[in-house]
């Protein structure tokens, strides 16, 4: 009698531990969900797979969900109807064909978030409308090197952190075909690194060089940082929290 009552506890209880693992759990829940784009055509940057990296330990400690890939063809209505951002990590080229950037667009239209980092500007140059929508184009830049940063606008949750000044040391582009309609939330102070010639002409954008930006664009919300090129910026708190700011007001569009 005892038997067959502990077997009938011990099947209870295996049946309630089933139908409770059926239910969501509140502490898995994830905020939102990011597609991390890395495919190049051009230049491909050492930094990728630290980038991804990041992305991935951000998404853990801040409860979002991410899936990375190299596949374009993801890029398509039914795949992108699952995911809040796409975060363009340092692209290069032309790297969507004719149904994926519409898709895209789509995407953007439908009132989501897009995410640049680093060379997401060097990509997509005979694509009028994602020039405006990423912000601008990349020219040139010198060598790599230490610069001071203006924090222009502390009320963006991707700069909430920082100081009025930042010393960074990174890749430096110059952009071209720059979207003025964008809200500069950083920008280089050119007097303090080495711009660089080019042709034998000096290179940088004079006194407004910015080199981080948001907007609301055609529907949807877009962050840029041109921060990113060298694979210690992926391991630094406050560029990772620069990062994460931006994704997170692309995603969900939280009052600034």
């Amino acid at each position: 009698m005892n038997i067959l009552s502990n077997k009938l506890k011990l099947y209870s209880l295996l049946a309630l531990c089933l139908l409770l693992a059926g239910l969501p759990s509140i502490s898995q829940a994830q905020q939102f969900r990011a597609l991390v784009l890395s495919k190049t055509s051009g230049f491909r940057h050492q930094s990728i797979p630290e980038g991804v990296a990041a992305i991935k330990k951000l998404a853990d400690k801040h409860r979002f969900d991410v899936y990375a890939t190299e596949d374009a063809s993801l890029i398509n209505d039914k795949n992108l109807e699952k995911y809040d951002v796409i975060i363009m990590m340092s692209t290069t080229g032309t790297i969507l064909n004719a149904d994926e950037k519409a898709a895209f667009e789509r995407f953007v239209k439908s009132g989501k978030g897009i995410v640049g980092v680093h060379s997401a500007t060097d990509t997509e140059y005979d694509w009028p409308w994602y020039t405006k929508l990423i912000g601008g184009q990349f020219n040139n830049h010198p060598h790599q090197q230490t610069a001071r940063i203006k924090v222009m606008n502390g009320d963006h949750p991707s700069t909430y952190h920082l100081n009025d000044k930042w010393l960074w040391t990174d890749e430096w582009y110059e952009f071209k075909n720059f979207n003025s309609n964008v809200n500069i939330l950083l920008q280089l102070d050119e007097s303090s690194y080495n711009v660089g010639e080019r042709n034998g002409k000096k290179m940088g954008m004079g006194a407004v060089h910015p080199i981080s930006w948001y907007h609301e664009y055609d529907g949807g919300r877009v962050f840029y940082t041109g921060l990113g090129h060298v694979e210690e910026a992926f391991e630094d708190a406050d560029f990772l929290k620069h990062l994460y700011g931006g994704i997170w007001y692309a995603a969900l569009g939280k009052p600034l």
